[in-house]
């Protein structure tokens, strides 16, 4: 596909709204070259933000979706919104912005491909082979062009988008996250196993110390009720006022996925006396547990752990899931058994003299991320570490 453009036959398409793909064709392109479904890329979670009004023109999201036709079939499919603010992505570039617009450039609106809202890496091109991800690629970069944009994002790659994007002419970044690992245990026991002695009674005494006085529930998919997911609300909105100043998403979310996604659902709830005060909503994957949103209307020492971490460990253990990811940043993650991870983002600058100025930029931040990375992969809580 020269320039982006139209060449073997594909046609590349704006579509304004996830729910004018067919589910079950947006669904088999998320799914090829994968074994394990990604509950972020799925047709039914993208749905649920737009439905609800979590994604859309009033929030800064408007959708424009990519998709590569060939011989009048879906041959390809990307997430793609336009951003009018850089809120909600986690991978930050608003230091970008300034330098841009400090130079006189616009730097919003920008294209955004990304699952809204969600630190997990996943596909974003979606498709069945190399050939159609550099179309993809391509595509955005064409569409970014054509719009009269500053720049195309695409946030928490795969390895394989991540090399049909820097073919593209993508800049790659890195980052950090934190991932627990089932090395084939059978139990939190067999777990604690594998870690120091120290830390072993150290998280043992935190556990304890968390859950004494307090019924801690692990509930999946009919078993959330509804007034279970009224309790959540309250948690989760009580974390966006204090940290966002609002929530990035609306109720109506909770109860599109509770209807579309209750079997890929697994959330923790705390209780005291019986009511409720603190929870933690999982979406589960083929092969990970995805930890995503959490709150609490009471302060209590090591909750926050006991409900995200350990109880997501317990979890995975249980299923057979081969890891846990635990959502973005955290360096307290080690201590409780979770390991670094590089992430891998892509962005396409129109700009030659910008591009350059953050080319160089990405150069020293990839070096310091693999000294970040080297440092802290020393302090794990694991046995001879």
């Amino acid at each position: 596909m020269a320039d982006g453009g139209e060449a073997e036959g594909y046609s590349a398409r704006i579509v304004s709204a996830i729910s004018d793909f067919a589910a079950a064709d947006w669904n088999a392109l998320a799914a090829q070259g994968s074994s394990a479904r990604n509950p972020f890329a799925s047709h039914e979670f993208l749905s649920a933000i737009e439905r609800s009004g979590s994604a859309g023109d009033a929030a800064g999201w408007t959708p424009c979706h990519l998709a590569l036709d060939k011989n009048g079939s879906l041959a390809g499919a990307a997430p793609v919104y336009l951003k009018a603010h850089s809120f909600g992505e986690y991978v930050f570039d608003h230091h970008w912005a300034d330098a841009y617009e400090r130079a006189g450039g616009r730097y919003y609106p920008k294209l955004l491909c990304a699952a809204p809202f969600t630190p997990a890496c996943g596909p974003r091109l979606l498709c069945e082979n190399a050939q159609i991800k550099t179309a993809l690629a391509l595509a955005l970069t064409r569409i970014t062009r054509q719009l009269g944009l500053s720049s195309a994002h695409v946030n928490f790659i795969s390895e394989d988008d991540a090399k049909a994007l820097g073919a593209a002419g993508f800049l790659l970044r890195l980052g950090v996250q934190y991932h627990w690992f089932n090395r084939d245990y059978r139990t939190y026991d067999d777990f604690l196993a594998a870690l120091s002695s120290r830390k072993k009674k150290a998280l043992r005494r935190e556990r304890k110390f968390a859950r004494d006085g307090l019924n801690i529930r692990r509930l999946a998919g009919d078993e959330i009720d509804a007034a279970t997911w009224d309790a959540f609300w309250r948690f989760y909105r009580n974390t966006g006022d204090r940290k966002w100043g609002r929530p990035y998403l609306t109720r109506a979310f909770f109860d599109e996925i509770a209807e579309t996604m209750s079997e890929e659902i697994m959330m923790v709830v705390a209780e005291a006396d019986g009511t409720p005060i603190a929870g933690a909503l999982n979406f589960i994957g083929g092969e990970a547990l995805y930890g995503r949103y959490w709150g609490r209307i009471a302060d209590r020492p090591f909750l926050h752990f006991e409900v995200c971490y350990h109880q997501a460990i317990d979890f995975a253990i249980e299923r057979g899931l081969a890891r846990v990811e635990a959502g973005a940043q955290g360096e307290h993650k080690i201590a409780r058994g979770y390991e670094p991870v590089l992430t891998r983002s892509a962005h396409w600058i129109a700009d030659p003299g910008f591009r350059d100025l953050l080319a160089r930029h990405l150069d020293r931040e990839r070096m310091e991320i693999d000294l970040e990375f080297a440092a802290l992969a020393e302090h794990t809580p694991f046995k001879g570490a």
